[in-house]
């Protein structure tokens, strides 16, 4: 790996050092890399059950369920469906009706897993989108140790569990799959793994639209890689990355017979490029117009702006370009699009190194301002989880 791709994390003492991947046998150093990784896995799972309680008591005082709100509402119930019956085999000419829109793997994980294991599909759905999410908190701490240190890669977690629609890592949806898999091929990548790198991005392009900016990220990551080295590894992880979106896109081409079948079942859901000329204009009317703006909008535009403002300060940190690419790539496909405005925050979930800025200066910061800090995150993110699901009467 080049020296510009991967930036030296701080020097950090030997009883503090994530064990050496060649310690050991597999077994082994998984458990040593959850020991290492516990507090950060500690912390995003108490920001999490927080945010559970939350909801679980607002959800009681309006007669609601917590259950069936986690794991068969909105986006949920289309994966359950594609697990159930799976696709259908027609354009169509309905808005807002084409299942070909949702990409296959998780609903692929959940039939499966389900077919050997007791309990509902739905419950099964929920259970997986859980598990994913630890397995992304996990990845998203690796990141941020191996870039800043142990304390930072906390905080990071931390802080990505207490993003302001945190509460959609513990639904049906596909947001904490997607993550792990980014999380962890993005690593894959600083510490030159490029077969790792490309296998969890291909799975990535089967997860979520999406999955083209981690490809781009990887692939752009490769070439640098191998334009310098000669190497052959990253020159193949360049080449396959983003094999896996390519395919899906593909296969709903020849499912509905048109080979730009797949963009044609997104314009019926009204997802079109338009450069972010719609973002702008709901952006406009909803703070400059609208007298009386619905609450959940104004976080999803404030979610936007610190969004572009966070990644201003990636760019001066010189963060790795693998980073820069993903998060660059993941803000012009979603704020780029003139579709639906309210799910913008959710689709920017996956990209957590724009946090990275955040956490380092929170992990510098003294111990009672860290607390501070991120005991506020964790309780907006609680709060607002349970409005957006209970009370704000579209989807997350």
């Amino acid at each position: 790996m080049p020296p510009s791709v991967i930036t030296p994390r701080p020097t950090v003492p030997a009883s503090r050092r994530p064990p050496s991947p060649v310690a050991g046998g597999v077994r082994e150093r998984t458990a040593r890399s959850l020991r290492y990784a516990a507090p950060a896995l500690l912390g995003y799972l108490l920001v999490r059950l927080l945010g559970l309680l939350v909801l679980a008591r607002w959800a009681h005082l309006k007669g609601h369920g917590v259950w069936p709100t986690l794991a068969t509402s909105w986006d949920s119930d289309w994966y359950l469906g594609i697990a159930d019956h799976g696709y259908q085999d027609h354009l169509g000419t309905r808005y807002d009706s084409n299942n070909l829109a949702f990409f296959p793997l998780y609903p692929v994980l959940v039939k499966a897993v389900a077919g050997v294991t007791p309990g509902s599909r739905a419950s099964v759905a929920l259970l997986l989108a859980v598990g994913f999410s630890l397995v992304a908190a996990w990845g998203v701490f690796a990141v941020g140790d191996r870039l800043h240190g142990r304390r930072a890669g906390t905080v990071l977690a931390v802080l990505w569990g207490a993003l302001p629609v945190g509460v959609v890592q513990w639904m049906g949806y596909t947001e904490s799959l997607f993550t792990a898999l980014a999380a962890w091929a993005l690593y894959a990548v600083l510490t030159g793994r490029w077969y790792a790198a490309a296998a969890l991005t291909v799975l990535a392009g089967l997860t979520r639209p999406t999955g083209i900016a981690l490809a781009a990220a990887v692939t752009a990551a490769g070439l640098v890689a191998a334009a310098r080295t000669r190497a052959w590894a990253p020159l193949a992880a360049a080449l396959t990355a983003p094999l896996g979106w390519l395919a899906y896109v593909a296969w709903v081409g020849l499912r509905v017979g048109r080979w730009d079948g797949y963009f044609a079942v997104q314009r019926l859901w009204r997802n079109t490029w338009d450069g972010g000329a719609g973002t702008l204009r709901e952006m406009r009317e909803l703070l400059a117009y609208d007298r009386t703006p619905q609450l959940f909008l104004v976080a999803v535009s404030a979610v936007l702006v610190a969004s572009v403002a966070l990644y201003a300060l990636c760019l001066a940190d010189r963060q790795p370009p693998a980073l820069l690419v993903f998060c660059g790539a993941l803000l012009v496909v979603v704020l780029g699009s003139g579709g639906v405005y309210f799910p913008r925050a959710r689709f920017l979930l996956p990209a957590f190194p724009l946090l990275l800025p955040a956490a380092v200066a929170v992990a510098r910061a003294r111990g009672a301002v860290a607390a501070v800090v991120l005991g506020a995150a964790a309780l907006s993110s609680a709060w607002l989880g349970a409005y957006m699901l209970l009370v704000w009467p579209g989807p997350p």
